[in-house]
């Protein structure tokens, strides 16, 4: 190419023009073409060569071509010739190897497979492991632990639990409780370093342990609000000075359902003794290792998360003032849990209310 065509003017139709000013100024079409719009535009305009290889972070012999290609084909000619190499395909026999040696444990000693440990193993790229393991569903980086009950009376129980939240008896309350014991008042060795612009707040790792106390969380399920006490020890004692405390303040109601999980503090004499006094009260047990069917055990996680994880606790008196503040707090806003069902199809049907005594 001669010097005067180095630099001579590169002359556009109209409509040329208007179609190029589109593409350059288009958010969705592919990044080539919105460049290879702007690079002949910038040529219409009389800029030299070096000021669009500044502007569009190019050299000349790229610039040198597509001018070529337009004066040549117009607006045809900045189609790209390379449409790319053909896809990959891996055949079903090499699809079949890799899902089977991802289900077997490396031989390292290690115990799962990463795309590129097992790609080094078959002599395959890692991008097809991956694409085979998208394709299968295999995370095996992913792993997720379950509970399995042995309770022989277990769809019995949730049964009745269930239909406590779903149907409840008419002039009744319905309350589930349970203690969260050994709660660590915490105290940081070091300052609390708050909450900044492009940093988390953060904690020092060395603290000091002032004491433990429980917490008796009662959730009312119809209204979600919670009655909380804080006590020093976890007792058979303590847990029905909680449980007089609720029916004290339930007296209104024909019957008292109590949903509890299966620990021994529950099932004492006592317990009995208390169920006789109060013959409107009748206690229903979750399934063993099934403790997620009882809803306080998600408010439990709540503040576990907003007051716990992250306090700072001076005293155990702290610790049991700003969980009662929380509680306090909670009661202005709180609202039921809502029970459903994500599978239809597994439904279990519920039973009429009768509640378990022991």
């Amino acid at each position: 190419m001669s010097m005067a065509q180095y630099g001579s003017l590169l002359l556009l139709s109209d409509d040329e023009r208007e179609e190029l000013t589109r593409w350059a100024q288009s958010r969705t079409l592919p990044a080539g073409d919105v460049f290879r719009a702007r690079l002949i535009l910038a040529l219409a305009d009389g800029r030299s060569y070096r000021e669009i290889e500044d502007q569009l972070h190019t050299s000349a012999p790229t610039i040198a071509r597509w001018r070529q290609r337009f004066e040549k084909h117009r607006i045809a000619g900045l189609n790209p010739r390379h449409k790319g190499s053909r896809p990959r395909v891996v055949t079903p026999a090499a699809q079949a190897r890799i899902v089977r040696r991802t289900l077997q444990k490396p031989p390292d000693g290690s115990t799962y497979w990463t795309c590129r440990k097992l790609a080094k193993a078959l002599g395959v790229s890692k991008s097809t492991v991956q694409r085979v393991w998208a394709q299968a569903q295999l995370r095996p980086h992913r792993l997720d632990r379950y509970m399995a009950s042995d309770d022989p009376e277990l769809e019995a129980k949730a049964a009745d639990i269930i239909g406590l939240y779903l149907n409840p008896p008419q002039h009744a309350a319905v309350f589930c409780v349970d203690e969260k014991t050994a709660i660590q008042a915490l105290d940081r060795l070091d300052p609390v370093l708050p909450l900044s612009p492009g940093r988390a707040e953060r904690h020092g790792f060395e603290y000091y342990r002032k004491g433990t106390l429980s917490l008796y969380a009662a959730l009312d399920v119809k209204s979600g609000k919670v009655t909380g006490k804080t006590a020093r020890r976890h007792t058979s004692a303590e847990f029905i000075d909680f449980l007089r405390g609720i029916v004290q303040q339930t007296k209104g109601a024909r019957e008292i359902h109590i949903l509890l999980d299966n620990l021994s503090a529950h099932k004492t004499k006592t317990a009995e003794e208390f169920l006789q006094q109060n013959p409107r009260v009748r206690f229903h047990f979750t399934p063993t290792y099934s403790s997620w069917l009882n809803q306080v055990e998600l408010w439990f996680a709540k503040i576990q998360r907003d007051v716990i994880d992250r306090g700072v606790f001076t005293s155990v008196a702290d610790l049991a003032r700003k969980l009662q503040r929380y509680i306090r707090a909670y009661e202005k806003s709180a609202r039921p849990f809502r029970w459903t069902y994500t599978d239809p199809k597994r439904r279990i049907r519920t039973n009429q209310i009768t509640g378990t005594a022991h």
